[in-house]
This record gives structure tokens, C-alpha cells and sequence, in this order.
């Protein structure tokens, strides 16, 4: 079984289209949540990501902060980002994040996975990432109670494998923060017998997504960003 796997899109409809544009066949198509906030195609990016046909879509921290106005916990770029997408976003892409969850466990091919946008402790909030020791990354992928566990959230690629469970990050398609500008998403594939986790990146036009965030008034910080993947 292939899955695609993506996550943290952000509004960045270039970068998705990239991403979209060199995928292999396959299965199903995951995305782990954050599809909005930062960029300025919000609508754009929900009308898309919906053609291309996934079969789980998480409801990420943006998400949640577009559909409540909540934006005590972001930074002042993140805020005003937030507050800027709800004030464009149409009521039916409203409605489409509104009925997102920010979990699922699924069977796949006789495996459980588990996927959280932030961590099995805390679905949205929680930042896991690499680095973070072998004790820490062996008590989330307990705490999920699954083979397969797939975050998302921080914007950078992980990949641990313990004892034949898998903890894993694609990184980001459309905010990347490793240094990589480039659109970075993941192929699952699942069998019986073994399990891979292949990161991916792609290239996009980046200044063309810069100066379209520089264009809509959002802060140029979220534009400059993107050059420096950071």
C-alpha cells in the first residue's frame, strides 16, 4: 500500500501544486493538518487539497485558531496571520475545517497507525522533534498504542524506527524550518512485512508565493521566511 503523506501546507498553493505535480501512483493521501495560516491562498489551497482526493485530513492548530478566533497562544505574526484568514476564508472552506479531527487510528495492511498533527499527548499543541532521545520518542509511539505513528506540526522531516514501530514527520509543504526551502512531504508504503518512510522534497516558486503574501498585507516576515526554509 502507497500513502502519500503530507502536512503543514500553510496557505501555499504553489507548493502544493509542486508537490502534487510530481507524485508517484497511489493509494490514499494523508494530510496531517496546519492547511491554513501564513500564506495568502487560503481558499485556494482547501479547493485543491479536496481535488486531489484525501482520505484523512487532520485538523491542525490553525485550523482550530481560524474556527474559534482563539489566538492566545500565537506568536504576533502567527496572530495576525489567523486573524487575516478569517476574515478571507469562505464559509464553505470554513465549514470544511470546522468538521476536522486532529487524530485518527486506522488498519492498514494488518498494522495500526496513529496519526496526531502535534503528538499522541497532545493531538494540536505538542511540538515533537528530532532529537528529542530515544526514551522520549519510545514512550509517544507507547502512548499512541500503534505500529505506525505520524506527526506533523513542526515543519521538519523526522524518521525513528524502534523494535519494528515507526515514529515519522514528512516536514512541511508549504513552511518548511529545516533549512530546506524546498515543499517536503512523505511516502508511507505498508506491507506485511516491513514498513518505509521515504521524505521527499520538491522545488517551487518561492518568490512568486512571497510576493503574493507581501501583496495581501500579511506581515513580510512570513514571506522572507520561505526563502531560508526557517
Amino acid at each position: 500500500m502507497k500513502i502519500v503523506v503530507v502536512s503543514d501546507i500553510h496557505s501555499n498553493l504553489e507548493a502544493l501544486e509542486a508537490v502534487a505535480g510530481s507524485l508517484p501512483k497511489y493509494d490514499e493521501l494523508w494530510c496531517l493538518g496546519d492547511i491554513v495560516g501564513y500564506g495568502a491562498q487560503p481558499n485556494e489551497v482547501i479547493e485543491r487539497l479536496q481535488q486531489l482526493g484525501p482520505t484523512i485530513v487532520l485538523m491542525g492548530n490553525h485550523e482550530q485558531a481560524v474556527v474559534t478566533g482563539d489566538v492566545e497562544v500565537f506568536s504576533p505574526h502567527a496572530a495576525k496571520a489567523v486573524k487575516w484568514t478569517k476574515r478571507v476564508v469562505a464559509e464553505a472552506s470554513l465549514g470544511y475545517l470546522a468538521a476536522l479531527k486532529p487524530l485518527r487510528r486506522v488498519e492498514r495492511e494488518g498494522r495500526t497507525v496513529a496519526l496526531f498533527h502535534g503528538s499522541p499527548r497532545d493531538p494540536i499543541m505538542e511540538y515533537v522533534y528530532p532529537g528529542m532521545g530515544e526514551m522520549v520518542i519510545r514512550s509517544l509511539i507507547d502512548e499512541a498504542a500503534a505500529e505506525i505513528v505520524i506527526l506533523g506540526h513542526t515543519h521538519i522531516p523526522m524518521y525513528y524506527k524502534f523494535n519494528g514501530k515507526l515514529l515519522a514527520n514528512p516536514g512541511s509543504v508549504g513552511q518548511p524550518r529545516d533549512g530546506d526551502y524546498r515543499a517536503s512531504f512523505a511516502l508511507l508504503s505498508i506491507t506485511r512485512s516491513e514498513v518505509k518512510f521515504e521524505v521527499r522534497r520538491v522545488e517551487y516558486d518561492v518568490d512568486a508565493v512571497a510576493g503574493k503574501i507581501m501583496k495581501s498585507g500579511l506581515p513580510s516576515f512570513l514571506a522572507e521566511r520561505l526563502r531560508i526554509g526557517m
